[in-house]
């Protein structure tokens, strides 16, 4: 995307805001009227002040009032011009910043499994911040700047044509060496924004994993690798704005050059009784008004470059290709029976790497399915497949036999409730995090459901019981405490289909089985998927799968899976058998 079309697109969001612009432009017309009429009276009191004891000094007074006037309405409207961009540039990077936040959730799993989340924390922030600056600095300057070229050249003209014609050679010149200045520095701007973005990253991810860079003595290392991203930060920033900053003192020079020139000219018509030295006096205040525009637009050059920058990498993200929409006859999904197919399903990350290979299994209502495996054999594929948090290659998933891409996606995951090792909490109160997924519970409910977790008695020691108020990170609350708050989340939820996956691993053993009472009594007669390593917790599952590769390569119960000597079996007396 060039300049053209990233400001184009920008200014399509102010199209809402017409009134808006519309009053903007009136009191841009009428500041900049004010400022253009100045120099007019200004000219007219220097020729009443002809010699020594010949200056009329009444009409200079009325001069000196009505200029006093001009001034003082054009600072009014000058003001309220200021009021209405800042208007619309706030209001347009506030439905920008939307539109993106939006965006994100349309997004597939696979950009956040892919995307820096600081970077796009960055975007959040730092390039609408730019994008902002870039707004208020290019309206102002671009409403002012238009009206008084315009006004300046009439003034000009009216006064000497000749002079006019010397002024507006040196545009051209003007706009040449500011647009090769710019050109050039535009790149620099570019990466500076991705620059920043990858740092923002950088520090996200320190910050989130501080117990672990000091556990692993790792600070040293990691300040040098922050240290190498800042310098570079640094180093493309000192360019950019070097490079952006040549703008404006290149086209002041040019403008300077010009200025003395028609000094020179108009002091010779002066001389020759073609030009009164008012009249000279106001065209060269003219001629600064004219230059004016130019020397402020690049003056803002770096801020314009920035924002246009930041404005690309905002629009990279709108323009990204959406999770695949529900299909036109999707229908929605029930309270689900739970009979799940999954038919010759192929899948991979990566067209390279396949993951999962023809894979079939056919799950009856009210079944536990427990699966393990070494890491990377494709456990929680399988789920991200079953909640459409990516679509299958090849094959089917069908639920109650109908395949899951006819199936709108809100209806099919309410269907499930998901307790996950990641645990994920958000600012607010304990009560809020547990209502997550039914924010009409009653109070009696959601106490029903942190006692089912066992997350009761630990709510009722911290200081404000439910009303405790937690971090978005939960820093007030150990992992173990953070994954029974995610368990009440869910058995609070009820759905009719469960997916556990590591749901305990940071429970201790006690709190683990008094968890699995709850489960068991949570999951009776449901369709359930646990992802376990720890295999004490699956030892009761009406099925267990042992996935390797992304096949099964073994399945049955625990006792049969035992009395084969297979992989299950290894698997489970490497955790259990006698040192």
């Amino acid at each position: 995307m060039n300049t053209n079309n990233t400001w184009k697109r920008l200014l399509n969001y102010t199209r809402q805001y017409r009134a808006i612009s519309i009053g903007a432009v009136i009191c841009a017309i009428l500041s900049v009227a004010a400022s253009l009429i100045g120099p007019l009276l200004i000219g007219q009191a220097i020729d009443r002040m002809i010699g020594p004891d010949n200056v009329d000094f009444p009409e200079i007074l009325r001069l000196l009032l009505i200029l006093g006037a001009v001034y003082v309405t054009g600072s009014f409207f000058g003001w309220l011009l200021t009021y209405y961009t800042n208007k619309i540039a706030y209001r347009t990077v506030y439905d920008l910043r939307s539109d993106l936040f939006d965006k994100l959730d349309t997004l597939p799993l696979k950009f956040h499994d892919n995307h820096p989340q600081g970077d796009s924390i960055s975007r959040f922030v730092n390039d609408m911040d730019a994008v902002s600056d870039g707004l208020l600095q290019g309206f102002s300057t671009l409403l002012t700047g238009i009206v008084t070229i315009a006004g300046a050249i009439g003034f000009m003209l009216y006064i000497s044509p000749v002079m006019t014609v010397v002024v507006l050679l040196s545009a051209p010149v003007t706009y040449y060496v500011a647009r090769f200045i710019t050109t050039r520095s535009q790149k620099l701007f570019r990466e500076q924004a991705k620059i920043l973005g990858g740092l923002n990253g950088y520090v996200e991810e320190i910050v989130g994993g501080q117990k672990v860079v000091q556990a692993y003595h790792y600070e040293d290392r990691s300040f040098a690798r922050f240290s190498e991203r800042n310098n570079e930060l640094y180093q493309t920033g000192v360019k950019s704005q070097f490079y952006g900053s040549l703008a404006n003192p290149t086209t002041r020079l040019v403008n300077n050059i010009t200025f003395s020139v028609i000094a020179m000219i108009g002091s010779v018509l002066v001389i020759g009784g073609h030009l009164s030295v008012g009249d000279l006096s106001s065209f060269l205040i003219y001629s600064n008004l004219f230059a004016k525009p130019f020397n402020e637009i690049t003056g803002v050059i770096t801020q314009l470059q920035s924002a246009t920058a930041s404005a690309q990498r905002i629009f990279k993200i709108l323009d990204m290709v959406p999770e695949i929409p529900d299909a036109p006859d999707a229908h929605v999904l029930g309270v689900s029976k739970g009979t799940i197919i999954f038919d010759k399903v192929s899948f991979a990350y990566t067209p390279e790497r396949p993951l999962i290979r023809n894979f079939s299994l056919e799950v009856k209502p009210g079944t536990r399915v427990a699966i393990v495996g070494q890491t990377g054999a494709g456990k929680t594929t399988l789920v991200n497949l079953l909640m459409r948090f990516y679509d299958v290659d090849s094959g089917s998933i069908r639920i109650d036999g109908t395949d899951i891409n006819q199936i709108t996606r809100d209806s099919l995951r309410q269907n499930f409730g998901m307790v996950l090792q990641d645990t994920w909490l958000f600012g607010g109160s304990i009560r809020d995090n547990i209502a997550y997924g039914k924010p009409e519970a009653s109070d009696e409910e959601v106490i029903a459901a942190a006692k089912a977790a066992s997350a009761h008695s630990f709510i009722k020691r911290l200081p404000e019981g439910y009303a405790t108020k937690i971090s978005g990170s939960g820093d007030n609350l150990s992992q173990g405490q953070k994954q029974l708050l995610t368990i009440a989340r869910v058995m609070l939820a009820d759905p009719p289909m469960l997916i556990l996956d590591e749901a305990t691993s940071s429970i201790d053993t006690l709190t683990e089985i008094r968890i699995q009472k709850a489960f068991l009594r949570m999951i009776s007669g449901r369709t359930s998927f646990v992802i376990a390593h720890r295999l004490s917790t699956i030892r009761e599952s009406d099925i267990i799968l042992y996935m390797k590769d992304g096949d099964i390569v073994e399945s049955g119960t625990h006792e049969g899976l035992l009395a084969s000597g297979g992989h299950y079996a290894k698997l489970y007396n490497s955790q259990f058998a006698a040192v």
